[in-house]
């Protein structure tokens, strides 16, 4: 959307919380390991190739819900989350343009979820849609009828906060066409 030409390559990076890690630095940790993953693939960020990681989890109580392991899984998330507010966390990290290490940052939004039915919740995760997911929903999609109201940035619970990115992309000497 905002004119920056990318090409999508997968980390391949086991996405497990560490014991006592806490939701913020699980994301921004995954963001810098899948960075650094592909940069590794791509002779490690130099030149003027930049990778960007990110990661984004879903956060209930101090609990970081990552993505749900089957249909069964996906129901019981979305139904944990119906009626209550909870934080989405997005990791973000560049590596690359002759840059040594990685640069990284956090991001977090809250979401607002209705009460919903268990009919309902059947109904969202039988389109598949929340089964590669975060939480079991994404706010660009059927998740949406969800959510009622998003306190932070929108693109952050979409997966990838636009403005501090653009930010970091800038500050990293990247410049391009915006539409």
């Amino acid at each position: 959307d905002a004119g920056v030409p990318f090409l999508v390559e997968p980390a391949h990076v086991p996405e497990e919380l560490r014991p006592g890690e806490a939701p913020r630095a699980f994301a921004e940790r995954l963001a810098r390991e899948k960075a650094a993953a592909v940069a590794s693939r791509r002779g490690g960020g130099t030149g003027t190739t930049l990778v960007l990681g990110a990661d984004t989890v879903v956060v209930l109580d101090g609990e970081a819900l990552g993505k749900p392991e089957g249909p069964a899984h996906a129901e019981a998330m979305l139904a944990r989350l119906q009626g209550r507010a909870h934080r989405v966390v997005t990791g973000v990290a560049l590596v690359g343009a002759g840059r040594a290490g990685v640069r990284s940052f956090a991001v977090e939004s809250q979401v607002h979820m209705r009460a919903a039915g268990a009919e309902e919740i059947r109904r969202s995760v039988a389109t598949g849609e929340p089964l590669d997911k975060a939480g079991s929903y994404a706010a660009q999609g059927e998740g949406r009828r969800f959510i009622l109201r998003i306190e932070g940035s929108e693109t952050n619970v979409i997966g990838l906060p636009m403005d501090e990115t653009l930010r970091l992309l800038r500050e990293a000497g990247l410049a391009w066409d915006a539409p």
